[in-house]
C-alpha cells in the first residue's frame, strides 16, 4: 500500500514555499556584503536574490562555524552563510550533499528493481556513501551493475528533491502502511517534527540536505557490497550494505577509482604477507602476530620513541593490564566506556582489562604526595591496551582489539598547560615529518555526554586554542567531538593517495585528576590538583605501521626497513668475500644479509627488489678485483662507487 506524500505536502510546512510574511532579515555573505530578505528566507532565496545562476548552480548552504543546511531550510537572522555550488567539486560538504543524493538515488533503484525491499539507513561517508536494505533475495556482486545502470536512468530522466516537515504520527502511519519497519524504528526514537525527502515516487525519512535536482550529478559508481547489522547490534537483523561513490565530474571519479587501484597494491595486509612482517589468525581476532622483520620496524619506532622521550624529559613507568571494576568506575570509563572493555571474575572479585594506560599513571603520580617543584611530570609507557571492537569492523593493524599506545601523560600546573601542549604539538610534528605526512590540526570541544563543569571546559578549551595559535597552526573546529572528560587536539596526517589519518592526540583533562584524588603542594605549602594532559603522537604502534606501509607502498626509509642492504654474490665462487662484505655492513651498524640461493643473478636481484630492500650490492669479479662496489639503490638504478664511499653511504643512509 502506497501513502502518497501529497496529503502531507498539502497540510505540511514544506521547504520550497516562499515566505508571504512582509517582515524581513539580514544575512552576512564571506565578502561582509549584508543581504536583506524576507523573514524565514530559506538559502534558495539568498541564492536567488545574489542572482539565477548562482541560485540555479546552488547546492548547500554553509554556516559560518561549520553547520551546513539544505537549500530549503530557513536562514538566521544576522547568520554568515556561504553558499556551496556546483564549481565547489572539492568542498568536503559540497561533495556529501551530492553523495547523499545518490544514496537516495540507489535506494529508488532498489525498491524499483527488487520488489519488496526494504530500507534502512543511507548516509554520506568518507570517499562515498552507503545505503542497508533488506532485499527479499540475496543480493550478488552482478546485481551492482543493475542497480547502477537504473541510477543513471534516474539521473536522465530527472529528479527533483521536495522537503516537507511532518509530526512522528503522520510520518509513522505512513510507514506502517508501506511496510518500512527500519524507517518505522526510527520515526520511534527520534524528536520533535521529522523531514521527508521525495525524489520521483520515492520517499524518504531524512534530515538531509539534498540537492535541488539530480543536474550536477556527473558520475556514479556502485562499488561493493557488505553485511551489517541494523543499528551495528548482532543482536539486530542482518541487512545489506550497498557502498557507492559520485562526482560532480567522470574525470574526479576516474581520478577516485585510479586511487583506489592504488590503495589495493598499497593495501598493508597484502604488504604485511608479502613483506613477511606479520599475519593474523582467527584464533585471536584483532590482534596482530609479528614476524622477525616485523618485529625490527616495531623495534625501530619504539627505540625513536624512547629517545625522544628521553631527549624531551619523559620519565618510562610500565602499569598493569588489570584493574579492579572499581578502578574504572572511578575514572568513569565504567559509565562511558564500558562497551568497549574486556570484564572478568575471579576470586570473587571483578576486574577490567584496561583500554586506556591514564589511571595506572594516575597511580604512579599518587604514589607519594608531588611538590611543584618535580612539576611537570612527565610520563611515558608503550602501553598495551584492549578495546573490544565489533569484528565486523576490524581490519588488519588499522583496526585491532590488542593496542600499543606510544602514550604519555604530563601532570602539571595550570600555568604550565599551554606550554606543556606547545611542547606536545612540537613532537608530533617533528614524529611526523620523518615520513613526509602532511599534518592538518582539529580542536574538538565539549560533547554532550561529559563530567566535570562548564567553568572547567571553558579553561580546558581556551588553553588548546592558545597552544594551536600560538604555533601559528591552522586548525578546524570539530565542535562536541571532544573525550567525555576534557577537549582535544587531534592531529591528522594525509598521505600519498592523498588520504587522511587521525594519528595523534593531546588531550587536556581537569577531571581524573580530580576523581583520584591527586594532589601537589604549591609554593603556599597547600594542596592543589594538577592538570592532566593525556597524549599519544604515533597512536598506537600497530595502526601507525599500517598507515606507514600504505602511505610508502612498502617502499620504507632506509633507517626502519628490516632488510637495509643486501649481497647478491655473482657466483658461488664469490661468496666468502660476499660473506665478509656483509658482515662489514653489520659492523657498521647496517642490518645487511646475502642471498646464497641458486637461483639466477637476475632473480635474485628481482627477489631483492620485491622486498623492497634500500641498497642491493651485486658482488663479481669486477667488484673483487678493483676494490669498488655496484650499489643499486632503491628506484635509482645502479651506479659504481669505490669502496669506502658506498660504505659510508649505505651506513649514512641506514641511520634516522
Amino acid at each position: 500500500m502506497t501513502f502518497p506524500i501529497e496529503k502531507f505536502l498539502a497540510r505540511q510546512t514544506c521547504g520550497n514555499a516562499t515566505s508571504l510574511m512582509s517582515r524581513s532579515m539580514k544575512v552576512i555573505l564571506p565578502d561582509e556584503t549584508e543581504l536583506e530578505l524576507a523573514d524565514d528566507a530559506t538559502g534558495l532565496d539568498a541564492a536567488k536574490a545574489i542572482g539565477p545562476r548562482l541560485a540555479e548552480q546552488a547546492v548547500l548552504v554553509r554556516l559560518d562555524g561549520g553547520e551546513v543546511r539544505d537549500l530549503r531550510e530557513p536562514l538566521d537572522d544576522g547568520a554568515r552563510i556561504q553558499i556551496l555550488t556546483t564549481r565547489d567539486t572539492q568542498d568536503p560538504d559540497a561533495l556529501a550533499v551530492l553523495r547523499h543524493s545518490a544514496a537516495h538515488l540507489l535506494a529508488e533503484a532498489a525498491q524499483r528493481l527488487f520488489t519488496g525491499t526494504r530500507v534502512a539507513i543511507g548516509p554520506p561517508i568518507d570517499d562515498g556513501f552507503y545505503y542497508d536494505f533488506e532485499f527479499p533475495e540475496p543480493l550478488t556482486e552482478g546485481d551492482l551493475g543493475r542497480l547502477e545502470a537504473e541510477i543513471k536512468r534516474e539521473i536522465a530522466e530527472g529528479r527533483t528533491w521536495d522537503r516537507c516537515e511532518v509530526e512522528p504520527d503522520e510520518a509513522r502511519r505512513r510507514f506502517e502502511a508501506e511496510g518500512e519497519p527500519y524507517k518505522r524504528e526510527l520515526v520511534d526514537t527520534a524528536e520533535g517534527r521529522l523531514t521527508l525527502y521525495q525524489q520521483g515516487d520515492f520517499v524518504d525519512l531524512c534530515r538531509g540536505p539534498h540537492l535541488q535536482n539530480t543536474t550536477p550529478i556527473k558520475a556514479v559508481k556502485l562499488t561493493s557490497l557488505a553485511g551489517a547489522y541494523w543499528r551495528g547490534d548482532s543482536d539486530n537483523a542482518q541487512l545489506t550494505r550497498v557502498y557507492g561513490t559520485a562526482f560532480y565530474s567522470q574525470k574526479d571519479l576516474d581520478e577516485h577509482l585510479e586511487r583506489l587501484e592504488q590503495a589495493k597494491l598499497r593495501d598493508h595486509r597484502r604488504l604485511g604477507r608479502q613483506l613477511d612482517l606479520f599475519h593474523f589468525s582467527d584464533v585471536s581476532p584483532g590482534s596482530p602476530f609479528w614476524h622477525p622483520k616485523g618485529m625490527v620496524v616495531w623495534n625501530v619506532l619504539e627505540d625513536l620513541r624512547r629517545s625522544e622521550n628521553v631527549r624531551r624529559g619523559y620519565d618510562e613507568v610500565r602499569t598493569p593490564l588489570i584493574y579492579d571494576v572499581d578502578v574504572w568506575k572511578t575514572s568513569g570509563h565504567w559509565d562511558n566506556y564500558r562497551d568497549h572493555m574486556y570484564f572478568f571474575d575471579t576470586e570473587a572479585r571483578e576486574y577490567g582489562l584496561k583500554p586506556m594506560n591514564c589511571p595506572g599513571h594516575c597511580f604512579v603520580f599518587s604514589d607519594h604526595l608531588r611538590s611543584y617543584r618535580e612539576l611537570p611530570l612527565r610520563l611515558a609507557e608503550a602501553g598495551l591496551v584492549h578495546r573490544h571492537e565489533a569484528s565486523g569492523v576490524l581490519h588488519g593493524l588499522l583496526r585491532v582489539r590488542h593496542i600499543t599506545q606510544d602514550d604519555g601523560h604530563i601532570f602539571c600546573t595550570h600555568a604550565q598547560t599551554e606550554g606543556e601542549v606547545i611542547e606536545c604539538l612540537d613532537y608530533a610534528y617533528f614524529l611526523y615529518g620523518l615520513f613526509d605526512f602532511r599534518v592538518h590540526a582539529e580542536l574538538s570541544t565539549r560533547p554532550e555526554k561529559r563530567i566535570g563543569e562548564d567553568a572547567q571546559w571553558d579553561q580546558a578549551e581556551e588553553a588548546l586554542r592558545g597552544a594551536l595559535d600560538r604555533q601559528n597552526l591552522e586548525y578546524a573546529l570539530n565542535e562536541g567531538d571532544g573525550a567525555f572528560y576534557g577537549p582535544k587536539i587531534d592531529l591528522h596526517v594525509t598521505d600519498a593517495l592523498h588520504r587522511s589519518w587521525q594519528l595523534g592526540t593531546i588531550q587536556l583533562d581537569f577531571q581524573m585528576p580530580e576523581r583520584f584524588g591527586l594532589s601537589y603542594v604549591g609554593p603556599d605549602n597547600a594542596e592543589h590538583t594538577p592538570v592532566m594532559i593525556h597524549r599519544a603522537l604515533l597512536g598506537s604502534l600497530e595502526r601507525f605501521v599500517g598507515i606507514v606501509l600504505e602511505h610508502t607502498g612498502g617502499d620504507l626509509p632506509p633507517w626502519i626497513a628490516p632488510v637495509q642492504a643486501r649481497v647478491v654474490p655473482v657466483a658461488d665462487d664469490h661468496r666468502p668475500a660476499g660473506e665478509a662484505l656483509r658482515a662489514e655492513l653489520t659492523e657498521l651498524g647496517v642490518r645487511a644479509d646475502i642471498d646464497t640461493g641458486s637461483d639466477t643473478l637476475g632473480k635474485r636481484i628481482r627477489a631483492a627488489e620485491m622486498e623492497r630492500i634500500p641498497f642491493v650490492l651485486v658482488y663479481g669479479d669486477n667488484e673483487a678485483e678493483g676494490n669498488t662496489l655496484a650499489v643499486r639503490e632503491r628506484g635509482q638504478g645502479v651506479d659504481e662507487y669505490p669502496r669506502a664511499v658506498a660504505l659510508e653511504t649505505i651506513r649514512s643512509a641506514a641511520k634516522l
